[in-house]
């Protein structure tokens, strides 16, 4: 059985392009199997891309091909690329930080760059702006189809050149009792928002479902959510209209609030300039016991 090609782009589906990728895989082999993650990456997000990348590649098979292409560069000298992960897996991409999460998370054994003499789909040579099709989507078929073999997709180049956005956009900096770091998502379709926290690393900071804690929320340096939220396992555990922190499907830690939309409700999007901050219930004792001094005068 040949593997499945699994894409995202950040395309859309209201125009041709992805079907166009498709006829493509269609051509090298009608019986290749082609699966959507999404076309709805926000445009020339790459961080997105990289992050919903390994929301779904841990969870299919040895040898499955994915593609991803969200390329602000296509047609410039950044590379087009397919790596191998240690898992077995292929990822299509242009190498543009895509491959940040899967890189730590997953492991990169190797990386070559596409030989466009050889995989590139005829008669696109004078084209430079649609490498999503002429590449990428060409060249995954050719590799899922076992027209080529990997060593065959072009020149090996250091793992170590693969191009990663800063590890602190990917993993938050936690600690005992506090956890800082960026909104990492907020396309979750019910409102939630996705934060750069494994929920093994939040419980290794010290936090436990059934605690309180205070979240904070900040825009370029202004706060726009402070409050004290419960941490628990489903939507369930408060009231309908209340935040809750949660460990969400992807094993990351998410903010939202019971049959509403958080991102809707506080304007919140993904990117560097969201940042988060969480205490845990010793420290948020504590300002409650100064809060308590300074008005006693104790």
């Amino acid at each position: 059985m040949k593997p499945c090609i699994v894409w995202q782009t950040d395309f859309g589906l209201s125009w041709g392009a992805v079907a166009s990728m498709r006829g493509v895989c269609k051509q090298v082999d009608p019986t290749l199997e082609c699966v959507d993650i999404t076309h709805e990456i926000e445009p020339y997000n790459i961080l997105a891309a990289s992050r919903e990348l390994i929301y779904v590649e841990p969870f299919w098979p040895k040898g499955t091909v994915f593609v991803s292409v969200v390329d602000p560069g296509v047609g410039t000298d950044r590379k087009a690329s397919v790596a191998l992960l240690s898992d077995g897996n292929y990822v299509v991409t242009p190498d543009n930080g895509t491959l940040t999460h899967v890189f730590y998370e997953v492991g990169v054994r190797q990386i070559r760059e596409i030989d466009e003499t050889v995989n590139r789909y005829p008669g696109t040579e004078q084209i430079a702006v649609f490498h999503g099709r002429d590449l990428f989507a060409y060249t995954a078929a050719r590799l899922a189809a076992g027209v080529i073999t990997f060593e065959e997709v072009g020149p090996d180049y250091p793992v170590e050149d693969i191009v990663l956005f800063r590890q602190e956009l990917i993993r938050a900096k936690a600690e005992n009792g506090k956890v800082t770091g960026f909104v990492s998502s907020a396309s979750d379709p019910f409102g939630s928002i996705a934060l750069n926290v494994l929920s093994v690393d939040f419980k290794k900071a010290g936090f436990a479902h059934g605690d309180r804690l205070q979240v904070r929320l900040a825009y370029q340096g202004e706060v726009y959510f402070d409050e004290e939220v419960l941490y628990a396992k489903s939507f369930g555990f408060v009231p309908v209209g209340a935040p809750i922190l949660f460990d969400s499907s992807t094993n990351y830690v998410e903010l939202g609030i019971n049959q509403g939309s958080f991102r809707d409700t506080y304007h919140v999007r993904e990117g560097q300039e969201y940042t988060f901050s969480i205490s845990g219930p010793a420290l948020i004792s504590e300002k409650k016991k100064a809060c308590i001094s300074t008005e006693t005068g104790l």
